[in-house]
């Protein structure tokens, strides 16, 4: 079996933003106005959003988007990205390539080093072709690509994958490619959900070394693990599907099909899971989280990653054990773990232990117990 690293971390971070104060002032206009609407009609009216409680709720200050036009437009709110001709660079792989170029470079390799290349996100532009053929041919990739799914923990899932093959030699050098574009199918009209999440791309080269080449800096992979439990906390019921079950098929319809979530009940069902999950893989390695220099824990929600902190260490811990980015990025889907990975990492001293861990819909947790060279 090959020894496995991390070669090369990238990251994309949109430049346009989106402060708590600009999302709620949008949100709160549209309220007003749907509210009248509803008066007329005998409906219910809708609850304001706040910026304190979205800090209270989710640790959220700010977030960044691919587009900022069309979002904070109380008569469209979504962002506003014209079509491209099938023969031009799609969105999504234009994303995931900045960031798949910087994790080349942070490799020292090119494109045509590269055997193999998934793309891993919580949401596709397409079903096919393949995001990832898409991109491994704009890189210059050999062998193969492949597109995978698994919410939030696609990044950590498209790790095990590319561990577990590059150690039994099957592929020499796997690229990973996560281009979160969630600002495209978030309703920001609902209030549950239309302050938790940004924009972000991520990607990390996972490949083979042999005894002897250890290079500073390089977090060797030592195990990776996945785990789900089918859950309909975390939804979204958009796909072909949606068009065949309605009488008209001219628009398709987006309302109730865009994510939702059970608020609370998430934040009780996966606190608990993670805290089990992160105990019970450390100790398959004789290991506690205490023998941890970092967790780099996915970024959904700060409340919930301080509990399953305390619940491991019986005590809180800081930002120099678990990195957050959360609050001036909000929640990046399965790119926000890697982006905390990214940042936080380069302090490391050799022999010293860190836990990738990422939970998300499904429900699903995928993590990579890694060891700075």
């Amino acid at each position: 079996m090959n020894r496995v690293v991390i070669s090369g971390v990238g990251t994309e971070i949109p430049q346009a933003s989106i402060s708590n104060e600009e999302l709620v002032a949008s949100f709160n206009l549209w309220v007003d106005r749907e509210n009248e609407r509803r008066r007329a009609t005998g409906g219910d009216p809708l609850q304001k959003s706040d910026s304190e409680f979205i800090v209270y709720a989710s640790g959220v200050r700010n977030r960044h988007v691919l587009v900022l036009d069309g979002i904070l437009d109380p008569d469209r709110m979504t962002p506003r990205i014209p079509p491209r001709a099938d023969d031009e660079l799609s969105v999504e792989a234009e994303f995931g390539l900045a960031a798949a170029r910087r994790a080349l470079d942070h490799a020292g390799i090119a494109g045509n080093d590269i055997d193999l290349v998934i793309c891993a996100a919580s949401h596709q532009q397409r079903p096919y072709p393949a995001l990832a053929i898409e991109i491994q041919s704009e890189i210059g990739a050999k062998g193969a690509g492949f597109d995978m799914n698994l919410g939030c923990s696609s990044a950590a899932a498209a790790l095990h994958v590319a561990f577990n093959l590059v150690r039994a030699g099957a592929h020499r050098r796997v690229l990973i490619v996560t281009p979160e574009i969630i600002s495209g199918h978030l309703n920001f009209r609902d209030r549950q959900t239309h302050f938790i999440f940004g924009d972000a791309a991520v990607a990390m080269v996972v490949e083979a070394t042999g005894e002897g080449e250890a290079r500073a800096g390089r977090l060797e992979v030592l195990d990776t693990r996945s785990w789900t439990q089918f859950s309909n906390a975390i939804r979204t019921n958009f796909g072909f599907l949606v068009r065949a079950g309605q009488e008209d098929t001219s628009v398709v319809q987006m309302e109730g099909n865009m994510i939702k979530q059970v608020g609370n009940k998430v934040f009780k069902e996966v606190t608990v899971a993670g805290h089990r999950f992160i105990v019970g893989f450390l100790a398959e390695h004789g290991l506690t989280p205490k023998d941890m220099r970092r967790f780099w824990l996915h970024q959904a929600n700060a409340r919930m990653n301080a509990m399953i902190l305390k619940l491991a260490f019986g005590h809180e811990v800081g930002h120099d054990r678990a990195p957050m980015v959360l609050d001036r990025l909000g929640n990046t889907a399965a790119a926000g773990a890697i982006v905390a990975l990214s940042e936080n990492h380069e302090d490391m001293q050799p022999g010293e232990l860190g836990l990738l861990c990422a939970f998300g819909a499904g429900y699903s947790i995928g993590a990579a117990l890694l060891r700075m060279q």
